[in-house]
């Protein structure tokens, strides 16, 4: 008989966005012919409720997994799950306040993958800062096993909580590279020319206002970034602000990962200025495309490019870094990262690393 595995934690399945979305496709596709999986999917995000998936059956919580209501989401997932299975594996924190109960009334055992230190993001009040870090302890706490996606995240689950935890990142070789289409290279003119790129949600720990500062001093260097820019008040600052520079292309998001691919695959640099959470999805796709990258130089960008990329702390690093690094150096840090890439962010790697743990 095989093993029962709930997914909790996540938007859902087939997956829109987010890393946690596209981990959970993945895990699916190669391990539901080996474990009977439920994944529990948000009813507010899909129109169309498929019962099954990669061989994995849905279960719709009509609550939003984003925001406030991710917590009750969560929570009530978990219940939900009880009775059905015999592994939960939880990505996020969110819910894992109700552990403490769930671990007196059941047997289940208990996989949290805790994230990227989600409460120190600066988007968040005091009071949901104070809540995340709680959650974050209670869930090192309660867990049968703790999963961490980057080895500075790993240390730190050791030294704050004395804890031990499995390092398993993400994989990237789902994307791949495309060549620009006619309608493409109709539509943005910047595609003729060399260009640097990012994709990110527009938010103060990605460092969007560093980057476009640096990019307001190069009018010879063009940069294009896709993201959400309506969505906070940073964003529309930004963009606001820099939409008037010519060499800067501010684009909404972007849900087609051919066409996503296609701006990606295609671009000369790969800045990515994340200074909070692990091992970021993004990141680890870029490099599988063996793009150049440059990097906001925090450990965990570090420690994911394994020191082989450029990087950067400020406006001025990063104008030295346009203006100063050759094609040469250039094509030796995209041939690093796509190495890197393939050893180590692979979706076989890392289905099976899960598949271990259940």
């Amino acid at each position: 008989m095989k093993n029962k595995v709930a997914i909790i934690g996540i938007v859902g399945i087939p997956a829109k966005y987010g890393g946690f979305e596209t981990l959970t496709e993945y895990l699916t596709k190669n391990l539901a012919t080996n474990y009977d999986m439920t994944v529990y999917c948000s009813s507010k995000e899909y129109d169309r409720k498929l019962l099954e998936h990669n061989n994995a059956k849905l279960n719709y919580i009509n609550l939003r997994a984003n925001g406030i209501q991710s917590i009750p989401y969560d929570i009530v997932s978990i219940f939900k799950s009880l009775k059905n299975s015999d592994i939960l594996l939880i990505l996020g924190v969110s819910g894992c306040i109700i552990l403490p109960v769930i671990k007196r009334i059941s047997k289940n055992k208990i996989i949290v993958n805790i994230d990227g230190l989600e409460w120190k993001r600066e988007k968040w009040g005091k009071f949901a800062r104070w809540f995340l870090k709680f959650s974050e302890k209670i869930a090192v706490k309660c867990a049968d096993e703790i999963i961490t996606d980057n080895k500075v995240i790993t240390d730190y689950v050791k030294s704050e909580y004395g804890a031990s935890s499995h390092l398993i990142a993400y994989g990237a070789d789902h994307v791949t590279n495309e060549s620009f289409d006619g309608e493409l290279i109709e539509k943005h003119s910047f595609v003729r020319s060399d260009y640097t790129f990012k994709v990110c949600r527009i938010e103060p720990e990605n460092n969007i206002h560093i980057i476009l500062d640096a990019f307001s001093e190069l009018p010879d260097h063009n940069i294009v970034i896709v993201g959400n820019w309506n969505n906070s008040e940073y964003g529309k600052e930004l963009k606001i602000k820099h939409e008037q520079f010519k060499n800067i292309h501010l684009l909404d998001p972007i849900y087609n990962q051919k066409t996503l691919n296609q701006l990606r695959s295609n671009c000369s640099v790969y800045i990515h200025g994340h200074s909070a959470g692990g091992t970021n999805p993004s990141l680890v796709e870029a490099m599988q495309l063996g793009l150049p990258v440059f990097t906001y130089g925090i450990q965990y960008n570090k420690e994911t490019t394994k020191g082989k990329a450029a990087y950067f702390d400020n406006k001025e690093d990063l104008i030295s870094l346009l203006n100063n690094t050759d094609r040469k150096d250039l094509n030796l840090i995209g041939t690093n990262m796509n190495l890197i890439a393939k050893e180590l962010y692979t979706w076989k790697y890392i289905s099976q690393a899960y598949g271990d743990l259940f």
